[in-house]
């Protein structure tokens, strides 16, 4: 069993954002994930989310088996498209709710450099689109204390999973 365990935290090691195409496996609960880790399986752990695949597919993954939105509530998964850098997409974990434009996310594999695979929370995400329907989002980004100066398209929040309980 520990060496299955152990498989799984080099697999989950080597992903990146992406999450496996059709794996399948337990839902993990947070407290089994150590860094490095990459955004899907955290994703996965934190919300309960039962999707599989690479980031940017679980929106369209969503489809008919969780609700999605463009309105962010906590314990929701933010969906980020392919684009740029972002070959995978990327997903954040909703933690709270701060005002009409801005959230903050749990999510695991933003960083570069020495925070690649690290889990970063509490990070402050902005509603950047001209509409206010959060298609368009800016991450904040630790080094420059401020938000990135890329934006980045968002598909939306998947809804549902096991009730938040924050943390």
């Amino acid at each position: 069993m520990a060496r299955g365990w152990a498989w799984l935290a080099v697999l989950l090691t080597l992903a990146g954002c992406g999450g496996g195409g059709g794996t399948t496996g337990p839902v993990l609960g947070a407290a089994a994930l150590r860094e490095p880790v990459s955004c899907v399986p955290y994703a996965r752990a934190r919300s309960g989310i039962d999707l599989r695949g690479d980031a940017w597919e679980w929106w369209d993954a969503a489809a008919g088996r969780y609700a999605r939105g463009h309105r962010p509530q906590p314990g929701s998964v933010l969906v980020l498209e392919r684009a740029g850098r972002l070959r995978d997409g990327h997903l954040s974990v909703v933690t709270r709710v701060v005002s009409r434009r801005e959230i903050r996310v749990d999510h695991a594999n933003w960083a570069s450099g020495g925070g690649k695979g690290r889990i970063a929370r509490d990070q402050p995400v902005w509603d950047a689109s001209p509409g206010n329907d959060w298609s368009q989002v800016r991450v904040w980004y630790p080094p420059s204390r401020d938000y990135g100066v890329t934006t980045y398209p968002a598909a939306g929040f998947v809804h549902g999973g096991r009730a938040w309980a924050g943390g």
